[in-house]
């Protein structure tokens, strides 16, 4: 399992894609070579975000912002 099928994996599990980990994801997409096994678990979590089956935290603290201006 690569490291993107590890982090997708963790936020699955948790239910919650935090800020450090969408970083983290990002940084290896743009940085690294992977494989199919790693481009699906990503998807998989994009659709899961979608669905709202897990929390993405940088979008939360957006909205919060938002509120507050």
């Amino acid at each position: 399992m690569g490291a993107i099928s590890e982090l997708v994996r963790k936020a699955i599990d948790t239910g919650c894609l935090t800020v450090e980990t969408e970083d983290q994801l990002r940084q290896l997409l743009q940085m690294t070579k992977y494989g199919r096994d790693d481009l699906d678990a990503f998807v998989n979590l994009n659709h899961a975000v979608r669905e709202g089956q897990v929390r993405q935290e940088s979008r939360e603290l957006f909205q919060l912002e938002c509120l507050k201006s």
